[in-house]
C-alpha cells in the first residue's frame, strides 16, 4: 500500500483537547509504553472520524498494526463520547435560551434489504435515527443516541425523554410534523394540506419553517463529518461515535 502526506480539516485546537485527554487517562490507567505517543493517538483518530479511512490505511501510514490501529481509535472515540453533554445538561444550557429547536436526521448504514428494523420509509434507506437540539441560532447543543432507522421521530423524541425534559423544564421547542402529538411544549406547524389552510394558518406555517430550517445548520455539522455520511462500523458503535463527534465540535466551538 502506498503512503503519502495528506491534511485534516480539522482544527489544531481539536487535537490539543484530545492529546491532553488521552495523556490524562494513560496516567489514569497506568500505561507505561504505547507504540504511538498519545499527540500521534489523537492525530490517527482525527485521521478516521472526518475523512473515514479504513483501519488498514491507518495502519500503513501510522506504521502499526491494523488491530492496533482500531484499538487506539476506540479508546479515543470512548474517551470523547464519555465527555459529551447529556439531555440534562442541555436543557440547562437552554435555560437561558428563548427557546430550542429539535429535529430529527438518519445517519446512512451499510445495511442489505432484510434489515427492515434499520430502514427509514420517510428516507427511503437503511440507517440509524439520531434526534439534535439547537438553539435559535442553529448551533448544535446535544445529539442522542442512535435509535434504529424505522423509529418515528416523535417516538424516538419520548424514548430519550426530550419531551418530558423540556416540559418540566418549561422551555419551547420548535419541531415540524414529525413531532405530531409530541405535546408539552413541542410546537409543530397547522396540520393539513395546504390548499385547505386558512390564511393565517398559512402566515403561520411560513414564519415556523423559517425558524426550523436554522436546524439544517445543525444536520450538516454532524454530516461534515464524512465517516456519518455512510457507517459501515457496527450499529452498536454509531452512538459513541456521534457522542464523540458532539465533544469535539463543542470543544472546538468554545475556543
Amino acid at each position: 500500500m502506498l503512503v503519502y502526506p495528506s491534511g485534516v480539516d480539522v482544527s489544531s485546537s481539536a487535537r490539543r483537547f484530545l492529546t491532553q485527554q488521552l495523556r490524562r487517562h494513560r496516567r489514569t490507567i497506568g500505561s507505561r509504553w504505547r507504540r504511538l505517543s498519545a499527540g500521534l493517538q489523537a492525530l490517527l483518530t482525527l485521521a478516521h472520524l472526518p475523512v473515514g479511512h479504513t483501519y488498514a490505511q491507518l495502519a500503513t501510514g501510522f506504521g502499526v498494526g491494523t488491530t492496533t490501529a482500531y484499538r487506539y481509535v476506540t479508546e479515543a472515540v470512548d474517551l470523547l463520547a464519555a465527555l459529551a453533554p447529556s439531555l440534562a445538561d442541555a436543557v440547562r444550557t437552554a435555560s437561558m435560551k428563548a427557546y430550542l429547536i429539535l429535529d430529527g436526521t438518519l445517519l446512512p448504514i451499510d445495511r442489505i434489504a432484510a434489515d427492515r428494523p434499520f430502514y427509514s420509509g420517510k428516507h427511503k434507506k437503511h440507517g440509524m435515527n439520531v434526534q439534535v437540539i439547537t438553539d435559535p441560532f442553529g448551533r448544535l447543543l446535544w445529539a442522542s443516541p442512535a435509535l434504529l432507522g424505522a423509529v418515528h421521530d416523535v417516538r424516538a423524541a419520548r424514548e430519550h425523554g426530550i419531551v418530558d425534559a423540556l416540559a418540566e423544564a418549561g422551555i419551547g421547542c420548535w419541531a415540524d410534523k414529525g413531532y405530531r402529538g409530541a405535546d408539552g411544549t413541542v410546537r409543530i406547524p397547522c396540520w393539513g394540506r395546504w390548499a385547505t389552510l386558512s390564511a393565517g394558518q398559512q402566515a403561520v406555517n411560513r414564519s415556523h419553517a423559517k425558524i426550523r430550517a436554522l436546524v439544517e445548520r445543525a444536520v450538516a455539522t454532524l454530516t461534515s463529518w464524512r465517516l456519518l455520511r455512510k457507517l459501515r462500523c457496527s450499529t452498536t458503535r454509531i452512538t459513541s461515535i456521534v457522542q464523540a463527534l458532539l465533544t469535539l465540535h463543542l470543544t472546538s466551538s468554545e475556543r
